[in-house]
């Protein structure tokens, strides 16, 4: 770890310095797509480069998820906990994507470092085949057991009969989600950003449009109700899908397959599952936590669980900024080892993490003073209300800590290193948070505030935890 005064040093060259580069041409190159080699550029340009298309992206997507609870909160309480409930299945069909995406993004950036082009495409080509693999079993599950997977969750009544097939279509239709995940990633591994930010604009734009087509039925179009919903998001996403793969084929700034990549490699194949399963676990491991925390929830009615649920669409949409800024982390992590610039790497995260830690202190304050006139946005109900505001005004108290967790994370699954942060995970979600959730909800009484309260003394341990373990750089000596 460099010196205190080094690291401040950094952050202070760049606060301070006259920029070398014109903002608005910076951000033109940023959302174009840039040719830049971002181990070699200004780290300050790099983030921002790297950053601003991956923010864009990440705020279209959770505009969506912002708009389409808003469409299903004015079907109802039952609908909103519909949504929350098959979520809570998809986070884990999420966790392997992502894991997947962790895997790609290292590996893909490590081959780009090393001036390894082709090596690049190959593996992209391999992480497509694999996620296609990877979604047939959800897609059977979602089919054919909706109703039961949606009763063990405790779904109300009006959930099993009406709203599975919200779930029948989410996950049936989940292969377009991970090919979304992982082709994204693909792009962000290899520096091109922007083309990842316009396929997600473009998935969540059309999501948008036939959101309230369907679900109300408007013009020609059947009222499908919460069916409605589900059906927009897989023909948004599958459109983006088709869309990848013309990009992929025709070249971003900084890879392009062709077809003589198209065949399957079984050594590449391999050390993408190795890489990935540390990923995986991470995921799976954060998000089997939530199917237990939305359990515990569950518990005290449906108002709670949309009350959660509208929360975390709201969490989701004001963290995407500190995400972009991450994600772009990932990429400077693996391309400047793949360069042998580990200092350099180092240094894009202390930077990174400053920055973030600054905004993420800002939505705080914005949580903590309008709590419940966020949640009031997307429904009437008091109870709902007031559950979703107490979430956000308890989560706002950790913040400033997270910011720094998100860089510190995704600088090692920047590197590779996935397995480390799935050991954290194990500990401060499945040993710390399940259990103190429990204690804290059932055993003393507080309800689905006690939840809340586990959550935040989990999240706040493994944020500072994961800082320190960064620091000690183990993650420079990863290979990949």
């Amino acid at each position: 770890m460099p010196e205190q005064a080094d690291i401040e040093n950094s952050i202070g060259k760049q606060m301070t310095e006259p920029p070398s580069f014109s903002l608005w041409q910076e951000l033109k190159n940023a959302i174009r797509g840039s040719e830049a080699d971002y181990t070699q550029i200004g780290i300050g340009k790099a983030v921002f480069l790297l950053a601003v298309p991956m923010i864009l992206e990440l705020i279209m997507e959770s505009t969506f998820a912002v708009v389409d609870i808003y469409f299903v909160g004015t079907l109802g309480a039952s609908a909103v906990a519909t949504v929350g409930l098959t979520e809570t299945y998809m986070f884990l069909l999420y966790s392997i994507a992502m894991g997947l995406s962790m895997a790609v993004t290292a590996i893909v950036a490590r081959r780009i470092g090393e001036k390894e082009k082709e090596q690049a495409g190959i593996s992209a080509v391999q992480a497509i085949f694999l996620s296609v693999l990877i979604s047939l079993p959800f897609a059977f599950a979602g089919i054919f057991f909706a109703k039961d997977l949606l009763a063990l969750m405790g779904a109300d009544e009006w959930t099993l009969q009406h709203g599975y097939r919200y779930m029948q279509w989410m996950m049936g239709g989940n292969v377009v989600i991970v090919l979304l995940f992982v082709i994204n990633s693909i792009f962000r591994g290899a520096g091109d950003p922007a083309i990842a930010m316009r396929v997600l604009w473009l998935a969540n734009g059309l999501n948008i449009i036939l959101d309230p087509v369907l679900i109300y039925g408007l013009g020609p179009f059947p009222e499908l109700g919460i069916q409605g919903a589900a059906i927009a998001t897989t023909i948004g996403r599958g459109v983006a899908v088709l869309t990848q793969l013309w990009a992929l084929f025709n070249g971003g700034k900084h890879l392009r397959v062709l077809r003589s990549y198209l065949s399957l490699n079984g050594q590449i194949i391999s050390n993408i599952i190795r890489t990935s399963l540390g990923g995986v676990g991470q995921m799976i491991v954060a998000m089997t936590s939530w199917i237990f925390v939305m359990r515990i929830i569950a518990e005290f009615g449906s108002q709670a669980v949309a009350g959660a649920t509208i929360a975390l669409r709201i969490m989701m949409f004001t963290l995407m900024p500190a995400w972009g800024m991450s994600n772009a982390v990932a990429t400077l992590v693996g391309q400047n080892l793949g360069a042998q610039k580990p200092d350099r790497a180092e240094r894009s995260v202390w930077v990174t993490g400053f920055w973030n830690m600054l905004f993420l202190i800002g939505v705080s304050v914005f949580y903590f003073i309008y709590s419940e006139s966020l949640v009031a946005i997307f429904t009437d109900d008091p109870e709902v209300i007031s559950v979703g505001g107490k979430w956000l005004t308890i989560v706002s108290y950790s913040y400033f800590v997270y910011g720094w967790w998100m860089v510190a994370v995704q600088a090692f699954n920047g590197a590779g290193d996935t397995a480390t942060p799935t050991k954290i995970n194990l500990v401060f979600f499945w040993l710390i948070q399940i259990p103190l959730s429990y204690v804290a909800a059932k055993v003393l009484g507080l309800g689905h505030t006690g939840v809340f309260w586990a959550i935040f003394i989990s999240e706040t341990s493994v944020g500072l935890f994961t800082l320190w373990l960064f620091t000690k750089g183990g993650w420079k000596t990863v290979r990949v």
